[in-house]
């Protein structure tokens, strides 16, 4: 049953709500604070792959138990992410701020304390509880203060979150490994986030309206079962795939399958569920949103552009360290460049959609990362690791010519009502797509090392790695076309046509 709030303190959003004509002083900042609390939270959960093999050392753990430390991270983020349309909904910039930022902090002190693995453990899934909250929020604040014809040059700021901070960390989580202790890894953010706690305080007001928004319990449940599964999943293909490397050893078929069934099923209840909630406003996540072409291409884009990043990010360290014989630093000093390149790039690619449009960028964007992914299907076990850095930079900076307009023009397709559904949706897509491009390329890697011979030599390893990337490639194919059909929403209040 829906169960609304009993306050009618707040009055319901009307359906075009104001868009300003600038960005306000106080808007401005409150954007970069977002940013850097979003910054902080992407950041932390990229760093503890690298940490697992001294966790398992230094709390006498099995490599199946700690590799939990990243799965209930991931499946927490999963089961929260879709709460969080509600909670844009229901309550104010300052609240959500404030609870997410306070439990990314506590998560973080108890993980920093954490005197044995349970503890670590539960901080984990606290810190995913706030990480979950911040990148809908940041994106929805941007969509309600920024008026439309300077949305691009603003969400290139997000695409300088979303390209370093997972490049960044797992650099740092090296460096902090091998000079200090893996109690660093945490003790580095949490003044970072303390101090960002302490000035969203100060700073953020409310800036938007806020509704009566009903808070169904059975769609809470079936979004966790749904996309909880997935996730879980998806993460254990790609651990059993790459026992060694990822951290966990085969464990059977009948949990992955058991997941994923529960997953489909769950998801398909609750997709449903929202259908018929929303005929009268009382859905947990409005998939009205969806009614928009534009909406629904450029999230489909984006899926498959996250596949092939995360996907990337992940098996390139792999690839390098087993085959090439790179140190884990020295395999992410090799990606920090194009990383680099992809976070500078992002103003001025959003600047390029305000004035241009979406095909100026997204054609040559999409080209770039079909071709450097097929280009990725020619690596040996000889690949220079200067050719390597070459072709990971060009291919960051086609992720970043395709992430900023995509994020732009998807929420741009929608009625300002519909914004914190929309950035939820989109959340929630790169978490699962994230997911699914790690366990197919790693997957897909094992299988071929293991055909090639000796999983152990290098000549396996490359096999496995050009057999990954052609998957990716042939997956990412099509993205030219999608390239093609894909606009900028008009400059208008409501943007695109929105849905009704």
């Amino acid at each position: 049953m829906a169960v609304a709030p009993s306050s009618a303190t707040d009055s319901p959003v009307p359906a075009t709500a104001p868009v300003p004509t600038v960005v306000s002083a106080e808007a401005n900042r409150v954007i970069w604070l977002l940013l850097v609390a979003a910054f902080v939270a992407i950041l932390n959960e990229t760093t503890m792959g690298v940490a697992i093999p001294h966790l398992i050392v230094d709390f006498g753990i099995t490599a199946v138990a700690a590799q939990w430390l990243t799965t209930a991270f991931m499946l927490t983020m999963a089961v929260v992410i879709p709460i969080t349309g509600f909670l844009l909904q229901r309550f104010t910039t300052r609240a959500v701020f404030t609870t997410a930022m306070s439990l990314f902090s506590a998560g973080t002190l108890i993980a920093l304390l954490a005197p044995g693995f349970s503890v670590l453990l539960v901080a984990r899934v606290v810190q995913a509880s706030g990480t979950a909250i911040m990148m809908p929020l940041l994106m929805t604040t941007l969509m309600t203060v920024v008026p439309p014809h300077a949305r691009g040059r603003m969400m290139g700021r997000v695409s300088i979150v979303m390209s370093l901070a997972p490049a960044i960390g797992p650099t740092l989580s090296g460096f902090l490994l091998d000079t200090l202790s893996w109690r660093w890894i945490f003790g580095v953010v949490l003044p970072i986030a303390l101090v960002a706690l302490a000035i969203g305080v100060t700073w953020i007001h409310n800036l938007g309206s806020t509704r009566r928004a009903p808070l169904d319990i059975l769609s809470i449940v079936l979004s966790a079962f749904g996309f909880g599964g997935l996730v879980f999943g998806l993460s254990q293909i790609g651990a059993a795939g790459h026992g060694g490397e990822a951290g966990a050893a085969p464990t059977g078929q009948l949990p992955l399958i058991v997941a994923l069934t529960v997953g489909v099923l769950g998801l398909a209840t609750f997709v449903w569920r929202q259908l018929r909630l929303q005929r009268s406003d009382e859905a947990l996540l409005d998939l009205r949103v969806f009614r928009s072409l534009n909406f629904s291409l450029s999230v489909a884009q984006l899926a498959v552009m996250s596949m092939a990043f995360f996907g990337v990010i992940t098996l390139l360290p792999l690839y390098m360290q087993n085959v090439l014989g790179l140190s884990a630093l020295e395999s992410g000093l090799v990606v920090l460049p194009g990383s680099l390149a992809m976070g500078i790039a992002g103003p001025f690619i959003g600047r390029v959609y305000d004035r241009w449009g979406t095909r100026v960028l997204l054609v040559p964007g999409a080209v770039l990362v079909t071709g450097i992914l097929w280009t990725f299907t020619t690596l040996s076990e000889t690949t220079s690791v200067w050719h390597l850095l070459a072709l990971q930079t060009v291919l960051s900076l086609g992720l970043a010519m395709s992430f900023t307009p995509l994020f732009t023009a998807s929420l741009g397709s929608l009625q300002p009502r519909f914004y914190s559904y929309g950035s939820a949706i989109v959340s929630t897509m790169q978490q699962v797509a994230g997911a699914a491009g790690i366990a197919l390329l790693i997957t897909v890697m094992a299988a071929a090392e293991a055909g090639a011979g000796d999983p152990a030599t290098a000549a396996a390893g490359a096999a496995g790695a050009r057999a990954a990337f052609l998957v990716a490639a042939i997956i990412a194919s099509p993205l030219i076309i999608g390239a093609l059909l894909i606009r900028k929403p008009a400059d208008s209040p409501a943007g695109a046509p929105a849905p009704h």
